[in-house]
């Protein structure tokens, strides 16, 4: 078990993955404040196209994106999911019309695809031959929760004190130190035959 836990690239994808949902989590919520204030009388029909439209992309993306990760490796796929949620926050911040917000949700879809077939990919990739998958299962999911925990709550603190537009700048600078992470820090975990 402390061979598992000790593995740099599980420390480090869940560390990326912690910045992640701090990034990702609120950004819908956030957003969805936002197209309500903007425009109240199609509020509820653009949250729920927001809602939809990421999720059928995911269904969409994610036999590619498997494929893709054997082909090209973990990492770079890695990358253009944090690279969709930076590009969707600093949208998020300086798009203000509610109508144009559900094509930037189109950057959700991306990157939830990735970390949909990623993150049981890296794990079972790093826990191979240890018989501790769900060990490892677990400390991702741990960091999934922290991140996600405490997004909503940051987040909404400085949407209150400075505005959305600075919140969802903040989200995408999160964003953007998880890409630098994964480029800078994490490993390769693909196997080769």
């Amino acid at each position: 078990i402390w061979h598992l836990i000790r593995q740099k690239p599980l420390i480090v994808f869940a560390l990326s993955v912690l910045l992640l949902q701090l990034a990702n989590a609120s950004m819908m919520p956030l957003m969805a404040s936002t197209v309500t204030a903007r425009s109240s009388q199609w509020a509820t029909v653009l949250v729920a196209f927001c809602i939809v439209v990421p999720q059928a992309i995911v269904a969409l993306l994610s036999p590619s994106v498997g494929r893709k990760a054997q082909a090209w490796g973990r990492r770079p796929v890695l990358l253009i999911g944090f690279g969709a949620l930076t590009i969707r926050g600093v949208l998020f911040a300086t798009v203000h019309d509610p109508y144009l917000l559900v094509l930037v949700q189109l950057f959700d879809g991306f990157t939830a695809a990735v970390f949909a077939v990623m993150i049981p990919l890296i794990v079972a990739d790093v826990a191979f031959g240890t018989g501790h998958f769900n060990l490892a299962q677990g400390i991702v999911g741990t960091a999934v929760g922290i991140g996600a925990s405490l997004s909503t709550v940051l987040a909404g603190f400085v949407s209150d004190r400075l505005g959305s537009g600075t919140a969802f700048m903040g989200l995408a600078g999160v964003a953007a130190l998880g890409l630098f992470m994964i480029w800078l820090v994490m490993p390769e975990t693909r196997r080769t035959a």
